[in-house]
């Protein structure tokens, strides 16, 4: 919870950046559910992805994932990702199921942090 929202979508782009894509943020307001747009350019399995990173302390419910993807369907991406530093509910699994949607949580997060020489750790305070 160090990083700020703006910081965390940063990080995001960053990873895709070092994993080969074409990263690039997108503007702090107005950007239509999307934090980060990526491009694949190998021919056949690339495209356009969106991605959209979110900063939540507590489990992601389906609405969030319903949100991406009407963003998906508005912005015509081959493939759309959610990035999470916690967890997703069941729910939010199930709604994703057979649509082109990824759903990074924290765990898968750190480990494509750490194929990219980035050590990290996730750290959640506890409530206040």
């Amino acid at each position: 919870m160090e990083l700020t929202p703006f910081e965390f979508e940063t990080l995001v782009c960053n990873l895709f950046g070092k994993m080969g894509l074409e990263s690039k943020l997108t503007r702090s307001s107005r950007d239509g559910g999307v934090d980060v747009v990526t491009f694949d350019k190998r021919p056949v399995l690339g495209g356009k992805v969106v991605i959209q990173a979110k900063r939540y302390r507590h489990t992601v419910g389906v609405s969030a994932v319903r949100d991406l993807f009407g963003t998906m369907m508005n912005e015509g991406p081959t493939k759309a990702s959610l990035s999470q530093r916690v967890a997703y509910g069941p729910d939010a699994y199930d709604f994703a199921k057979d649509k082109p949607i990824q759903l990074i949580d924290g765990g898968g997060l750190l480990y494509l942090l750490d194929q990219v020489g980035t050590k990290a750790r996730i750290e959640i305070p506890p409530d206040e």
